[in-house]
């Protein structure tokens, strides 16, 4: 049962990562897209593409702290009491972010609404590096069994600059391989021609990032190098060849594209999973030991069905009519 609960765990987080992520990175090419008059037409982009989407992607954030805190207590204490800088950044990146890309519509000053933009494009980016880190600092091992691990070694170290810096650059590509199909739909192949080459650059970016992680994680977390390079090699192989795949498709099957850019990220973060497995915090606390007695257990699994037959299928509808423009 405990292994369920992770896996359910596990679920969101692959979800976030998607949903969330492309919600990021379409902050990153916000943040790029240059000055009022350049920028323009990529920005109206992103702002219809987001508007339908933008709060209920941080449901699946929720469910993931909800699931850690009542299945995994002290898992959630250990990384809350040691990670607690980056995870407070988090949250402020969050609040800033979602502040800034609703008040730069409402705001009626030119200086007024740059100024918003500017806060929502770079919270979009330091956001998700932080989430990175935090995941580096618990893959590496750096946080306690106990808590109360070092407040600036556990999420300064390789490993986390090297989950912070993929992060961004992942959340930059999957965003731009869903907003070329947003400018398929639109017609519009002067911002289509535009995303495809973001797509391009960021994909490159993360394999070269992803390439260095290899000679950093040797070094640095060893354990993890070790369990990815065998069991998570499978998926890290589905990994690359679904990104290069989505890359090298012509944008003309979005559907596809997207598919296979989705599967990419999400077969990395399942790759970071099995080869943590089956520790809860990199090289201690297996699962069993940081579970939660069997009765809370079975009410997390209870809660679980009832969110994917109630909750679920709304969040889908939602997702798909805002691709079909329904809605915004």
């Amino acid at each position: 049962m405990n292994d369920v609960i992770a896996v359910i765990l596990f679920i969101g987080v692959i979800a976030y990562a998607l949903f969330g992520g492309a919600d990021f990175g379409a902050g990153f090419w916000d943040l790029t897209a240059g000055g009022a008059e350049r920028g323009r037409k990529p920005r109206d982009l992103i702002d219809h593409s987001l508007g339908p989407v933008w709060e209920a992607n941080h449901t699946w954030l929720i469910f993931c702290l909800v699931m850690i805190w009542t299945g995994f207590p002290q898992a959630f204490a250990a990384i809350t009491t040691t990670l607690y800088i980056p995870l407070g950044l988090t949250v402020l990146g969050i609040v800033l972010r979602g502040s800034g890309f609703a008040f730069r519509k409402a705001l009626v000053r030119t200086s007024e609404q740059r100024v918003a933009g500017v806060v929502f494009a770079a919270s979009s980016v330091v956001t998700p590096f932080f989430l990175g880190a935090v995941a580096g600092g618990i893959a590496s091992g750096r946080v306690p069994a106990g808590g109360y691990g070092d407040a600036l070694s556990s999420w300064t170290n390789p490993t986390s600059l090297l989950g912070g810096t993929l992060a961004v650059c992942v959340c930059a590509y999957l965003a731009a391989v869903f907003l070329t199909g947003q400018s398929v739909r639109r017609g519009d192949t002067e911002l289509e021609r535009g995303f495809r080459l973001r797509a391009l650059a960021a994909g490159v970016a993360s394999g070269l990032v992803a390439l260095a992680g290899v000679f950093i994680l040797h070094d640095d977390s060893p354990r993890l190098f070790h369990q990815l390079s065998r069991v998570g090699l499978p998926l890290l192989v589905i990994s690359a060849v679904c990104g290069v795949a989505a890359l090298l498709l012509r944008s003309g099957r979005p559907p596809l594209v997207r598919t296979l850019a989705a599967a990419a990220i999400a077969c990395v973060v399942a790759g970071w999973g099995v080869a943590q497995y089956p520790y809860l915090l990199g090289t201690h606390l297996t699962i069993d030991q940081g579970a939660s007695p069997s009765a809370t257990q079975w009410v997390l699994i209870a809660v679980s069905c009832v969110a994917a037959v109630l909750i679920a299928p709304s969040l889908l509808l939602l997702y798909a009519l805002s691709l079909r423009r329904k809605l915004g």
